[in-house]
């Protein structure tokens, strides 16, 4: 590329942060340079202070600035529930309904033979020692539907057994607002799988 050293430095920063193409990073690029100083400055704090920050929370392994996490430290959860999912950003999406009110567990991750990723990389051994200290009754695995995410919670689900702990499976099935013809067969057969009596 014909330009500058720092602006080629950033465009290749850029096109490091997933769903970021070399065109996306040359826009982002100009755009922080077309930006007044204050703002690019603002931005690079930001970006500081999330890594200097952010960390994991020592009790359910998810994102945050304070230990315990807003969520372990609010006294109104029901504590006899966790709900595990793979990743923080599924945490939010669940909270977001406003219908669950336990706890959470952030596995970081899924199980992936192919991509190298197994057991002992995922906050799997926390999660366990929360159960065994005692007052859980029931562990909702949240993963995604995915093959990863199936996997993962088949594996969890041996883990828990051995532990007395109640242990339930979100439901997958047909999007609210689509129409049956054009839902594919996997999708399908895990709505007939998850139906209930209304």
């Amino acid at each position: 590329m014909d330009y500058a050293d720092p602006i080629e430095r950033l465009v290749q920063a850029l096109k490091r942060l997933p769903g970021i193409g070399q065109k996306s990073a040359q826009r982002l690029a100009f755009a922080i340079l077309n930006q007044p100083r204050e703002v690019a400055l603002a931005l690079a704090a930001a970006v500081t202070e999330v890594k200097d920050k952010i960390r994991l929370c020592t009790q359910c392994c998810h994102i945050t600035d304070v230990d315990p996490c807003r969520f372990c430290a609010d006294d109104g959860r029901d504590r006899s529930s966790i709900c595990v999912v793979e990743e923080p950003n599924n945490l939010l999406a669940i909270e977001k309904t406003r219908e669950y009110r336990g706890l959470y567990h952030v596995l970081h991750g899924s199980l992936s033979p192919l991509r190298d990723v197994g057991p002992e990389d995922l906050q799997i051994e926390p999660l366990l020692a929360r159960i065994r200290a005692g007052g859980i009754q029931e562990v909702i695995l949240a993963t995604n539907p995915t093959v990863e995410g199936e996997q993962t919670a088949a594996y969890l689900s041996r883990l828990l057994k051995p532990l007395g702990v109640r242990t339930s499976r979100i439901a997958i099935g047909i999007p609210v607002g689509s129409e049956i013809e054009y839902t594919d067969e996997v999708t399908m057969s895990k709505a007939l799988e998850g139906r209930r009596e209304i």
